[in-house]
């Protein structure tokens, strides 16, 4: 048990550390409110409200309105630096619309998927103990704030710019990756819902395709959230683009594929069409059905 409270002190300072690194590059050159960077205030509002839903989540040992906040935390953090910044061109509307279409989708999907469920197997051994809970939720904080560092750096840059052909670009790249994560997470709600495939895996569409194709149109997205965002920045600005690789490594390295992977292979690794549909089907990016 303190090993577990250490590891998870060292995570939250890590995560704090790695914000303010973040905070701080992103910050130059940009806008302010009352002499405090606008982008480095936006970082410390992430983490602020996954610290106030914190409090009652873990007295009621509940982790059901955990991923509705994260969403919930993009969207008013969006909407939040566009208004402050107070600068309406078409590069910080574009990006505002665009993480808001991603978050009110994402955030009622989740939502609705944990209330079906009622709980979340990620949080089973940890919403009793206050620090790891704790630091689960400022993980999120950090998760909010680098995925929208780019968007953010761009909206609170000094420097403006028309949207252009990599503008264009990013919103294509971003309109692919948010089509291939909606459709991928309609068919497996679809596979779900029908009595027959309970406790039966998905082989079929877009998951014949890529064993996480929801996962891969989150990474693409941001990549477009990217392009759009670049033309603006300069110097530490570009620290923001770290946004799509974060997501990737979360996605593919921590809280992701390697739990769903590894939950699958208890579950039905024993089944030789299992094994098949893993040698057939790469992890991430899609490749066509043989």
């Amino acid at each position: 048990m303190k090993n577990q409270a250490l590891e998870s002190l060292i995570a939250i300072a890590l995560a704090l550390l790695v914000a303010a690194a973040v905070a701080w590059a992103g910050s130059q050159g940009g806008l302010a409110v009352a002499g405090v960077p606008l982008f480095a205030l936006a970082g410390a509002y992430a983490f602020l409200v996954q610290w106030i839903a914190f409090v009652p989540s873990f007295a009621a040992r509940t982790e059901r309105y955990y991923d509705l906040v994260g969403s919930l935390t993009y969207l008013t953090s969006i909407i939040g630096v566009l208004l402050l910044a107070d600068r309406f061109d078409g590069r910080s509307l574009v990006l505002a619309l665009l993480v808001s279409l991603w978050a009110l989708r994402l955030g009622s999907f989740l939502y609705q998927r944990i209330k079906r469920a009622g709980t979340d197997e990620r949080f089973d051994e940890i919403k009793t103990s206050f620090l790891r809970f704790l630091m689960a939720w400022t993980l999120q904080g950090l998760w909010v704030f680098l995925t929208l560092a780019a968007a953010l750096a761009a909206m609170t840059s000094a420097g403006q710019a028309p949207l252009g052909p990599l503008g264009l670009l990013g919103i294509a790249v971003w309109a692919a990756g948010f089509l291939i994560e909606a459709v991928s997470d309609h068919q497996k709600r679809a596979f779900r819902r029908d009595p027959s495939n309970k406790g039966r895996f998905i082989t079929t569409g877009l998951w014949a395709w890529s064993r996480h194709p929801n996962y891969f149109g989150e990474i693409v997205l941001w990549v477009g959230i990217a392009l759009i965002a670049l033309p603006v920045l300069s110097g530490w600005q570009h620290v923001a683009l770290v946004s799509p690789l974060f997501v990737y490594v979360l996605l593919t390295r921590v809280s992701g594929i390697p739990i769903l992977e590894r939950r699958a292979e208890e579950r039905w690794g024993d089944e030789s069409e299992y094994q098949d549909y893993k040698a057939r089907t790469p992890v991430l990016f899609p490749r066509p059905p043989a």
